[in-house]
């Protein structure tokens, strides 16, 4: 495993990303945990959850309870593990998603997250996303105050624009770390935040860093690789005999600045082959063919 810094702090370059684990279509638990553990044994030091990531008619906190599950009864190494939660969102019972940026219910989130997770401090905590209805500066000053109050250690936003990053590094200075914004093979938009991290040292992790590629080309042959979107990633797929889910994360992994993908998954092979990509080199011809 290769590792990347989040501020002071040193993470695997790959992460796991907990969501699949407590939203529809999750696994009974004991895979659950078997999945977590599968990354952990593979060398995964970073943990992705939120307190919004369960099923309509569940509770907050859900996934972030496993995680805790899963790290108590984890028989290895957990002291460099970094728990990485959310606060801001939540799930409406139709099964869509809410916001909620005002700063009296974010200190609430934050300390109840940390109940939840049994750490004296969340080692980094992200806002989740920008509430239309509250001024983001004041979400932001929330943040500020739980890093001052010691009940997180570093944080982080998601789901931002440029101008937000660059008011959320105002407002938190260099315990501003990370920046979590859809980008994938697939979905490309989010280019211009992802440099503007690089430029000012923040880690970007990418959700749904996959944007839909098949786990594996070695499966038989997919109607993705005729789509020019995807296609070039099964083709270095099969010249290198891994998965295209694993090329997908090694070009991530080279694109400019820190980047940690944070790959969910629902099985331990899943959770095994992502983790894989920290250790594929991609060529420079390799990466002048998927697009860099």
């Amino acid at each position: 495993m290769r590792y990347r810094m989040l501020g002071d702090t040193a993470v695997s370059a790959i992460g796991l990303g907990a969501m699949p684990l407590s939203i529809e279509g999750r696994p009974d638990e004991a895979r659950a945990l078997a999945t977590v553990h599968a990354a952990l044994d593979a060398g995964v030091t970073l943990l992705d959850t939120a307190d919004s990531y369960h099923p309509p008619a569940g509770e907050p906190g859900e996934n972030e309870r496993l995680v805790a599950r899963a790290l108590s009864s984890y028989g290895g190494d957990r002291d460099a593990v970094l728990v990485a939660t959310k606060g801001g969102r939540g799930r409406s019972a139709d099964g869509g998603w809410t916001v909620d940026g005002r700063p009296e219910h974010l200190r609430r989130a934050a300390e109840a997250s940390a109940r939840r997770l049994g750490l004296p401090a969340i080692g980094l905590y992200q806002l989740h996303k920008p509430d239309p209805a509250v001024p983001y500066a004041e979400s932001l000053g929330a943040v500020r105050e739980l890093l001052d109050a010691g009940t997180i250690r570093l944080a982080g936003v998601s789901n931002v624009d440029r101008g937000q990053i660059l008011l959320a590094r105002e407002i938190l200075g260099e315990r501003l770390v990370s920046v979590q914004n859809r980008y994938s093979p697939a979905v490309r938009d989010g280019e211009p935040e992802l440099r503007l991290c690089a430029e000012l040292g923040l880690a970007y992790l990418p959700w749904s860093p996959l944007g839909g590629i098949s786990r594996s080309s070695l499966d038989g042959t997919s109607a993705q690789e005729a789509d020019p979107r995807f296609g070039a990633f099964h083709r270095v797929a099969r010249s290198r005999g891994v998965s295209a889910q694993r090329v997908a994360l090694a070009w991530l992994l080279a694109r400019p600045g820190t980047v940690v993908p944070i790959p969910g998954a629902s099985r331990p092979e899943t959770a095994r082959d992502s983790a894989g990509a920290a250790e594929l080199a991609l060529t420079a011809e390799e990466l002048a063919e998927l697009g860099e």
